[in-house]
Protein backbone atom coordinates (compact mmCIF):
# COMPACT_ATOMS: atom_id res chain seq x y z
CA UNK A 1 0.00 0.00 0.00
CA UNK A 2 2.81 2.28 0.77
CA UNK A 3 3.67 2.20 -2.85
CA UNK A 4 0.03 3.06 -4.04
CA UNK A 5 0.98 6.96 -4.46
CA UNK A 6 4.06 6.55 -6.38
CA UNK A 7 1.69 3.97 -8.76
CA UNK A 8 -1.01 6.68 -8.98
CA UNK A 9 1.70 9.74 -9.95
CA UNK A 10 3.06 7.46 -12.18
CA UNK A 11 -0.24 6.60 -14.01
CA UNK A 12 -1.50 10.30 -13.86
CA UNK A 13 1.80 11.89 -14.98
CA UNK A 14 1.41 11.43 -18.95
CA UNK A 15 -2.12 12.78 -18.36
CA UNK A 16 -1.25 16.23 -17.02
CA UNK A 17 2.28 16.65 -19.12
CA UNK A 18 -0.43 16.65 -21.65
CA UNK A 19 -2.05 19.06 -20.56
CA UNK A 20 0.24 21.52 -19.85
CA UNK A 21 1.79 20.91 -23.57
CA UNK A 22 -1.73 21.09 -24.82
CA UNK A 23 -4.33 22.12 -22.73
CA UNK A 24 -8.12 20.59 -22.74
CA UNK A 25 -11.35 22.92 -22.87
CA UNK A 26 -12.64 21.57 -19.76
CA UNK A 27 -9.76 20.04 -17.63
CA UNK A 28 -6.93 22.14 -19.05
CA UNK A 29 -8.72 25.19 -17.01
CA UNK A 30 -6.87 24.55 -14.16
CA UNK A 31 -3.45 24.10 -15.54
CA UNK A 32 -4.01 27.44 -17.42
CA UNK A 33 -4.89 29.07 -14.69
CA UNK A 34 -1.57 27.79 -12.61
CA UNK A 35 0.90 28.83 -15.66
CA UNK A 36 -1.06 32.24 -15.79
CA UNK A 37 -0.05 32.80 -11.90
CA UNK A 38 3.66 30.99 -11.96
CA UNK A 39 4.50 33.48 -15.13
CA UNK A 40 2.96 36.71 -13.93
CA UNK A 41 6.78 37.93 -12.64
CA UNK A 42 8.78 35.97 -15.45
CA UNK A 43 6.60 37.65 -18.11
CA UNK A 44 6.93 41.15 -16.08
CA UNK A 45 10.69 40.97 -16.32
CA UNK A 46 10.67 39.82 -19.89
CA UNK A 47 9.17 42.67 -21.06
CA UNK A 48 10.92 45.18 -19.89
CA UNK A 49 13.48 44.47 -22.30
CA UNK A 50 11.27 45.83 -25.32
CA UNK A 51 9.90 48.90 -25.94
CA UNK A 52 6.33 48.92 -26.56
CA UNK A 53 3.89 51.56 -28.15
CA UNK A 54 0.62 52.88 -27.46
CA UNK A 55 -0.47 51.83 -31.32
CA UNK A 56 1.73 49.04 -31.64
CA UNK A 57 -0.25 45.70 -33.31
CA UNK A 58 1.18 42.86 -31.49
CA UNK A 59 0.87 38.84 -31.76
CA UNK A 60 0.86 36.88 -28.63
CA UNK A 61 2.41 33.26 -29.80
CA UNK A 62 1.10 30.37 -27.38
CA UNK A 63 -1.39 32.99 -25.94
CA UNK A 64 -2.33 30.02 -23.11
CA UNK A 65 -4.87 31.36 -20.44
CA UNK A 66 -4.28 35.17 -22.37
CA UNK A 67 -2.47 36.94 -19.06
CA UNK A 68 0.02 38.01 -21.56
CA UNK A 69 -2.25 38.87 -23.66
CA UNK A 70 -3.91 41.26 -21.03
CA UNK A 71 -0.59 42.95 -19.92
CA UNK A 72 -0.01 43.86 -24.07
CA UNK A 73 -3.21 45.31 -24.10
CA UNK A 74 -2.35 47.67 -21.38
CA UNK A 75 0.68 48.59 -22.63
CA UNK A 76 -0.51 49.41 -26.18
CA UNK A 77 -3.88 50.61 -24.83
CA UNK A 78 -4.69 52.14 -29.23
CA UNK A 79 -3.18 49.17 -30.25
CA UNK A 80 -3.86 45.52 -31.40
CA UNK A 81 -3.34 42.59 -29.91
CA UNK A 82 -3.69 39.05 -31.16
CA UNK A 83 -3.44 35.31 -29.91
CA UNK A 84 -2.61 32.48 -31.34
CA UNK A 85 -2.68 28.75 -29.60
CA UNK A 86 -3.09 25.53 -31.01
CA UNK A 87 -5.07 24.18 -27.82
CA UNK A 88 -8.61 24.30 -28.25
CA UNK A 89 -8.72 24.84 -24.20
CA UNK A 90 -6.38 27.82 -24.41
CA UNK A 91 -7.90 29.44 -26.99
CA UNK A 92 -11.29 28.90 -25.35
CA UNK A 93 -9.74 30.26 -21.30
CA UNK A 94 -7.84 33.30 -23.59
CA UNK A 95 -10.95 34.61 -25.32
CA UNK A 96 -13.05 34.48 -21.86
CA UNK A 97 -10.11 36.45 -20.41
CA UNK A 98 -9.70 39.23 -22.94
CA UNK A 99 -11.49 42.43 -24.41
CA UNK A 100 -13.33 41.74 -27.64
CA UNK A 101 -12.38 44.60 -29.89
CA UNK A 102 -8.53 45.18 -29.10
CA UNK A 103 -8.00 41.96 -28.24
CA UNK A 104 -8.27 38.72 -31.30
CA UNK A 105 -7.83 34.88 -30.49
CA UNK A 106 -7.40 32.29 -33.23
CA UNK A 107 -6.28 28.61 -33.12
CA UNK A 108 -3.52 28.24 -34.95
CA UNK A 109 -0.05 27.20 -35.00
CA UNK A 110 3.18 28.73 -34.59
CA UNK A 111 4.13 27.07 -38.06
CA UNK A 112 1.13 28.28 -39.96
CA UNK A 113 0.28 31.72 -38.95
CA UNK A 114 -3.10 33.02 -40.33
CA UNK A 115 -2.02 36.73 -40.65
CA UNK A 116 -0.22 38.63 -44.24
CA UNK A 117 3.49 39.50 -44.33
CA UNK A 118 4.62 42.23 -42.74
CA UNK A 119 1.80 42.65 -40.03
CA UNK A 120 2.89 43.00 -36.70
CA UNK A 121 5.28 45.63 -34.98
CA UNK A 122 5.91 42.92 -32.03
CA UNK A 123 5.80 39.30 -31.51
CA UNK A 124 5.75 37.44 -27.94
CA UNK A 125 6.41 33.99 -27.17
CA UNK A 126 6.29 33.33 -23.18
CA UNK A 127 6.76 29.67 -22.13
CA UNK A 128 5.80 28.42 -25.43
CA UNK A 129 9.02 27.88 -27.69
CA UNK A 130 10.01 24.62 -25.70
CA UNK A 131 6.76 22.90 -27.85
CA UNK A 132 7.79 24.19 -31.57
CA UNK A 133 7.91 21.81 -34.07
CA UNK A 134 10.67 23.08 -36.05
CA UNK A 135 12.45 26.24 -33.76
CA UNK A 136 14.52 27.59 -37.31
CA UNK A 137 11.15 27.12 -39.26
CA UNK A 138 8.82 28.57 -36.87
CA UNK A 139 11.33 31.42 -36.00
CA UNK A 140 11.14 32.07 -40.12
CA UNK A 141 6.86 31.92 -39.90
CA UNK A 142 7.16 34.68 -37.57
CA UNK A 143 9.45 36.86 -38.70
CA UNK A 144 7.49 36.29 -41.96
CA UNK A 145 4.44 37.97 -40.13
CA UNK A 146 6.82 40.82 -38.15
CA UNK A 147 6.96 44.59 -39.78
CA UNK A 148 9.97 45.42 -40.96
CA UNK A 149 12.51 47.04 -37.68
CA UNK A 150 9.51 44.23 -35.53
CA UNK A 151 10.80 42.10 -32.85
CA UNK A 152 10.27 38.97 -31.74
CA UNK A 153 10.91 38.73 -27.83
CA UNK A 154 10.87 34.81 -26.30
CA UNK A 155 10.66 34.17 -22.80
CA UNK A 156 11.64 31.46 -20.81
CA UNK A 157 12.03 29.96 -16.99
CA UNK A 158 14.08 27.08 -18.22
CA UNK A 159 16.84 26.60 -20.77
CA UNK A 160 20.16 25.10 -20.46
CA UNK A 161 22.15 25.58 -17.65
CA UNK A 162 18.95 27.36 -15.97
CA UNK A 163 16.17 25.36 -14.31
CA UNK A 164 15.78 21.88 -14.01
CA UNK A 165 12.44 21.88 -14.40
CA UNK A 166 12.23 20.55 -17.97
CA UNK A 167 15.12 18.30 -18.16
CA UNK A 168 12.69 14.88 -18.04
CA UNK A 169 9.74 16.79 -20.22
CA UNK A 170 11.96 15.99 -23.59
CA UNK A 171 11.40 19.90 -24.42
CA UNK A 172 14.01 22.12 -26.83
CA UNK A 173 16.20 23.80 -23.89
CA UNK A 174 18.60 26.04 -25.72
CA UNK A 175 21.86 27.86 -23.99
CA UNK A 176 22.40 31.37 -24.28
CA UNK A 177 24.89 31.28 -27.18
CA UNK A 178 22.67 28.64 -28.79
CA UNK A 179 19.38 31.12 -28.48
CA UNK A 180 21.80 33.68 -30.33
CA UNK A 181 22.54 31.46 -33.06
CA UNK A 182 18.98 30.58 -33.57
CA UNK A 183 17.88 33.93 -33.90
CA UNK A 184 20.91 34.78 -36.27
CA UNK A 185 20.50 31.49 -38.28
CA UNK A 186 16.82 32.60 -38.79
CA UNK A 187 17.43 36.23 -39.83
CA UNK A 188 16.98 38.30 -37.23
CA UNK A 189 19.54 41.19 -36.17
CA UNK A 190 20.03 43.08 -33.43
CA UNK A 191 19.89 40.15 -31.24
CA UNK A 192 19.99 40.24 -27.28
CA UNK A 193 19.55 37.65 -24.82
CA UNK A 194 19.25 38.82 -20.76
CA UNK A 195 19.85 35.92 -18.15
CA UNK A 196 18.23 36.69 -14.54
CA UNK A 197 21.10 34.19 -13.10
CA UNK A 198 18.98 33.96 -9.47
CA UNK A 199 15.79 32.50 -11.14
CA UNK A 200 17.26 30.71 -14.26
CA UNK A 201 14.65 33.19 -16.44
CA UNK A 202 15.97 34.57 -20.30
CA UNK A 203 14.99 36.45 -22.75
CA UNK A 204 15.50 36.95 -26.17
CA UNK A 205 14.56 39.09 -28.92
CA UNK A 206 15.42 40.17 -32.06
CA UNK A 207 14.71 42.73 -35.49
CA UNK A 208 12.86 41.94 -38.69
CA UNK A 209 16.03 43.71 -40.81
CA UNK A 210 14.41 46.86 -43.07
CA UNK A 211 14.21 45.93 -46.67
CA UNK A 212 17.53 47.02 -48.77
CA UNK A 213 17.24 47.91 -52.21
CA UNK A 214 17.24 46.31 -55.58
Amino acid sequence: MKLLPYLLALVALPYVLRQVRKPTKWTGRFFLWMMNCTHHGLTDWGLTHVAIARDFTILDVGCGGGRTIGKLAALAPEGMVHGVDYAAGSVAASRSRVKAGRSAIAQASVSHLPFPDSTFDLVTAVETQYYWPDLLKDMQEILRVLKPGGTLLVIAESYAKGSRATRFLNFARLSVVEHRGLFTAAGYQNVQVFEKSDKGWLSALGVKPHRTGG
